[in-house]
C-alpha cells in the first residue's frame, strides 16, 4: 500500500503545483522556459503514475475491504460514465461540449473517480479513486479563482462536436465491452 500512496503523493505533488504555487510554476518556466518545464513535470508525472500502477497492482494481492457496494450502484456508475470519454477529447478539440463543460477534463475525472468508488469499496480502490476525485474537486476550485488564461485553439465547429460526442461513445462502448476487462482483468458488465 506505500509504493500506491507514495506514487499517488509523487503524481498530485506536481499536478498540484499551479492548485498551491501558481506564481512559483510561472517563475520557474520562466527562467527554465516552456519546454524543459514539462519535460520535468511529465519525468515526474510518469514516475508517480508507474509507482501507482505497480503499487495498485500490489495492493489487490492482499485486498483490505472497506465497504460493499450494493449491486445497483454498479449499473449507476456504468450510466455515470457514460459522457466521461466525450468529455475527454472534448478537453483537446474545440468543441461546444467542452465550452459547456469549461473543464472537461476535470469534470471527466471527477465522474470517473465518483463512478469507481461506488462500484468498489476496497481500501487500494478508495485511495486512489478518492485521491483523483479530491485533487479534480481542489484543481476545479483553484481554477475557479484564478483569472482565466488565454488560451489559442482553433475554431469550434459542428464536425468538431459530432466528432467528440461519436468518437467518446465508441471509446465509452470498447471499454465497456472489452478494453476494461483486457487492459484490468475486470469485466464492468459481470
Amino acid at each position: 500500500m506505500g509504493i500506491l500512496i507514495l506514487g499517488l503523493a509523487i503524481f498530485f505533488a506536481v499536478h498540484s503545483v499551479s492548485i498551491v504555487k501558481r506564481d512559483y510554476r510561472d517563475r520557474v518556466v520562466a527562467q527554465i522556459g516552456e519546454g524543459p518545464w514539462k519535460g520535468i513535470y511529465s519525468l515526474i508525472s510518469l514516475a508517480g503514475f508507474a509507482l501507482i500502477l505497480w503499487g495498485y497492482g500490489m495492493a489487490g494481492q492482499t485486498p483490505v475491504l472497506l465497504y460493499v457496494p450494493p449491486l445497483w450502484l454498479r449499473y449507476v456508475a456504468i450510466v455515470l460514465l457514460v459522457p466521461v470519454f466525450p468529455l475527454l477529447i472534448a478537453a483537446y478539440l474545440p468543441s461546444r461540449l467542452g465550452v459547456a463543460a469549461r473543464h472537461p477534463m476535470l469534470l471527466a475525472t471527477k465522474l470517473w473517480a465518483l463512478a469507481h468508488l461506488m462500484a468498489n469499496g476496497m481500501l487500494a480502490d478508495v485511495l486512489l479513486f478518492g485521491a483523483f476525485l479530491a485533487w479534480a474537486v481542489a484543481d476545479r476550485i483553484a481554477v475557479k479563482r484564478r483569472a482565466p488564461a488565454v488560451v489559442k485553439v482553433a475554431p469550434r465547429s459542428i464536425a468538431n462536436d459530432v466528432i467528440v460526442v461519436v468518437a467518446g461513445i465508441a471509446l465509452y462502448v470498447a471499454f465497456l465491452l472489452w478494453l476494461h476487462a483486457w487492459l484490468f482483468g475486470v469485466a464492468p458488465l459481470g
